[in-house]
């Protein structure tokens, strides 16, 4: 047990130096994006955890987790696949390993990833709502919508509003790209300003936005907003302008979001997906 130990931090540490010179991507612009420091040693307590009970899959996700905590997501992926060749029917590793395949910009693993673990488990919001996002930065609006769809039928049957929230906000933009502005309207008739909002007020905002219950300038101030916080409200107001005829407008957000740190932000991946689609 002390030799698998030693084996496992070893690699631990090894990657730990490895990020320091490799960057963990390339964005879709083509900027290299690096990991982070592992400040509180998470990894190395994750990894003797599992040394100790090397088959415990929850031990497993526990170190790929904090892996992605510190942005490393190549080692978070690793971490992941060896939870699949031990555990190959559990839906989990392949929802957290397709989970990091977007943050390194590879869709096409992601979305075949969260597919099979679809398979595996079809009442799990995250691997719905993951999949769409899969199609969503693929260009496949339609399949993402109808992965939106299921998602939002989960979040109603929990009846979680921070669930219902965050996946209405991108079914909206996925079926207002696709060009079905009256479906889109549809997906608005259930927000309502009394939902009980916890975690993911950037999206509720958007979402009573567009139903032209807030201002766009209530939103964020561009030029002190948090990387995070323009990431993810940016990419909603850039893609709004997109799709309702101002690209310039949309572009500027756009640009704004790439150019902050926070690089494994949804919105900051979906608008690098946005610019390169546009050279």
């Amino acid at each position: 047990m002390r030799s698998i130990l030693a084996v496992l931090l070893c690699l631990v540490c090894s990657s730990i130096a490895l990020a320091q010179t490799e960057p963990e991507a390339v964005s879709l612009l083509g900027a290299r994006l690096y990991a982070q420091a592992d400040e509180k040693g998470e990894i190395p307590a994750a990894a003797a955890k599992l040394a100790a009970d090397p088959k415990n899959m929850d031990l497993l996700i526990a170190l790929g987790r904090a892996q992605a905590n510190a942005w490393r997501y190549r080692d978070a992926i690793a971490t992941y696949t060896r939870g699949i060749e031990i555990a190959p029917n559990d839906a989990r590793n392949y929802r957290h390993r397709g989970h990091r395949y977007i943050s390194v910009r590879d869709f096409n693993k992601a979305r075949d990833d969260m597919q099979r673990a679809a398979e595996l488990n079809d009442a799990d919001f995250d691997i719905w709502y993951h999949l769409g996002l899969a199609h969503y930065l693929l260009g496949d609006f339609n399949k993402a919508e109808a992965a939106y769809r299921r998602c939002l039928a989960v979040a109603e049957k929990a009846a979680n509003d921070d669930s219902i929230i965050a996946v209405a906000d991108w079914l909206y933009m996925t079926l207002r790209r696709a060009g079905k502005g009256e479906d889109a309207k549809k997906v608005l008739d259930r927000i309502t300003p009394d939902m009980k909002v916890k975690e993911n007020k950037s999206y509720f905002d958007r979402l009573l936005f567009y139903k032209g219950l807030k201002k766009e300038s209530e939103l964020v101030d561009v030029e002190k907003a948090a990387d995070l916080d323009i990431a993810t409200v940016g990419y909603g107001l850039g893609n709004w302008h997109l799709y309702n005829g101002n690209l310039a407008k949309a572009v500027e957000y756009f640009r704004r979001i790439v150019s902050g740190k926070y690089w494994p932000a949804f919105g900051f991946i979906a608008a690098e997906a946005e610019l390169a689609k546009m050279r």
